[in-house]
């Protein structure tokens, strides 16, 4: 038997007389889309985090005794305490005999006994329908008319997901499809959240970029997103506009508002006025709506107020809201409950093709059903205890304090940054992330080079190695051209914080004089 030596290769040779033929899958041979796929949010910064607190665990030496990760919103993880009424419901619906224990509030038991009746065989480990247990969809769409004023929504719209960025990913599925010049284009605002850029990339879908104002608090501005559209045109077919509102990385609500200079400060006005021109430019241009508004509990600023984007729709009129199409998103991640692990989510979607929306139900189904616990948590989040019931009082208790707790934080932070020589921090109006800016000496900028690393990668490497500070750098995110970031999150307990802040201060200053 003869090889051709252009087709062969050493892993190809014969072990006990049986030939190799090397591996079917190899980087050389996977999808390409995967390898162009980047996750700042859990990247290289991360994972060194977690060899360094495996060699702290093996006792090896370090400026400092823990890691502390504040590269992701993840909020029990930073400490915060669950919502008691939500662990009590499923906890009962966990292990239903303990519905016989007096230690539960009759409101906690009656939540338990509807969820656990509307799933098959009474048990949160059965599948449910792949849109989601219906009586849970009924809720969130009661909820979503609660949050608009009474503007309807109907269940059949809603669909619960595993998590909000599960189905983020299912619409941008639905939505990519063309060759060439004729490829999907998709509007996504820099900074950005990686979820949308990584889904793009896998997807073979074209990113389209457009510029927040960092001078004017991170807004949004009408003709750069028509500047970004104009320029896509010249080789994709820009169909999506995607929204996040507050806004992620940057802590502000900023895809929504507008400023004026008074008195030498920015105010904030007619952020509703911004939705709509939004609103107006995606049905002038013939784009779909997305809108993640995940974080819309959590504002904190004075004079902030969240504004859905379904509820001004439908107040523009029916020229506007009987042909815009829109997903919007939610998630039981964020906001006051933190509860990341549970993957619970849902996605509304409006004016959509009765086509469409079959095949994405049809989509859907492939991947049977979102997780039922997550489904279940859902259902007490858009459903919570009302005043007439028990667990009211514990429940708005915890919940204030867990938004007031962000709040302080938030301020706290963003007065910290501001006092630190090269470090710019806009206020942190919602979500739970900053994203300050920082001035790096052209010295630093040249090391980060000559190492192969984005100069602030190069910084948030460093600041992980001898503060045990574990933040993303904004490259991660997307930025301008000359301009440098780290997101961080506002989650640790206060005390937590400061300590946090001080050795992102000490650091600054004395990477600052190394290289200058």
């Amino acid at each position: 038997m003869q090889f051709r030596s252009s087709s062969f290769d050493m892993s190809q040779q014969a072990v006990n007389g049986v030939p190799c033929r090397g591996k079917v899958l190899t980087v050389d041979n996977m999808n390409p889309n995967v390898k162009r796929v980047e996750y700042a949010v859990r990247g290289p910064i991360v994972q060194r985090a977690v060899q360094i607190e495996k060699e702290l665990r093996e006792g090896v030496k370090k400026p400092f005794t823990e890691v502390i990760k504040a590269n992701i919103g993840d909020a029990h993880a930073m400490g915060q305490k669950p919502i008691t009424f939500l662990r009590q419901v499923l906890a009962l619906c966990s292990y239903p005999e303990l519905l016989e224990d007096n230690k539960f509030p009759e409101d906690a038991k009656k939540r338990a006994q509807r969820i656990l009746g509307a799933c098959g065989g009474h048990s949160i480990g059965a599948y449910s329908a792949s849109q989601g247990i219906e009586c849970v969809r009924q809720d969130v769409a009661r909820y979503i008319e609660k949050r608009d004023g009474g503007i309807p929504s109907n269940p059949d719209n809603i669909y619960l997901s595993t998590g909000a960025s599960d189905a983020i990913v299912t619409m941008l599925k639905l939505l990519v499809c063309g060759e060439g010049r004729d490829r999907t284009g998709v509007m996504i605002s820099i900074p950005q959240y990686p979820l949308y850029s990584a889904a793009l990339a896998d997807l073979g879908a074209v990113q389209i970029s457009y510029y927040l104002d960092e001078e004017k608090c991170w807004s949004l501005d009408v003709a750069e997103l028509r500047r970004a559209l104009n320029a896509a045109r010249q080789h994709c077919n820009p169909r999506v506009l995607c929204i996040i509102n507050p806004g992620n990385p940057t802590g502000t609500n900023k895809d929504l508002i507008h400023f004026h200079l008074k008195n030498n400060q920015l105010s904030q006005v007619q952020s509703r006025q911004c939705i709509e021109d939004v609103i107006r430019f995606a049905k002038e241009e013939h784009l779909f709506l997305m809108a993640d508004e995940v974080y819309q509990d959590n504002v904190y600023a004075e004079g902030c107020k969240f504004h859905s984007f379904k509820k001004v729709l439908f107040e523009m009129g029916p020229e506007y809201s009987s042909t815009v199409e829109m997903a919007s998103f939610h998630s039981t991640s964020k906001c006051y409950m933190g509860e990341c692990g549970f993957r619970g989510g849902y996605m509304e979607v409006i004016n959509m093709d009765p086509e469409v929306k079959t095949q994405l139900t049809k989509l859907v189904s492939v991947r049977l059903c979102p997780p039922v616990p997550g489904q279940a948590l859902l259902d007490l989040v858009v459903n919570p205890p009302q005043p007439d019931e028990p667990s009211y009082i514990t429940f708005m208790k915890e919940r204030t304090a867990v938004l007031s707790a962000l709040a302080e934080k938030a301020r706290l932070t963003e007065q910290t940054f501001n006092a630190v020589p090269g470090i710019t921090c806009n206020p942190v109006q919602g979500a739970m992330y900053t994203f300050p800016r920082i001035t790096l000496p052209e010295k630093a900028i040249d090391k980060a080079k000559e190492e192969g690393k984005v100069p602030d990668m190069y910084y948030c490497m460093r600041l992980l190695e001898e503060e045990g500070i574990c933040l993303v750098p904004g490259s991660g995110f997307g930025q301008r051209e000359g301009t440098f970031h780290f997101r961080m999150t506002i989650l640790p307990p206060t005390e937590k914080l400061k300590v946090v802040l001080q050795k992102i201060r000490d650091f600054h200053v004395r990477f600052t004089q190394e290289f200058s």
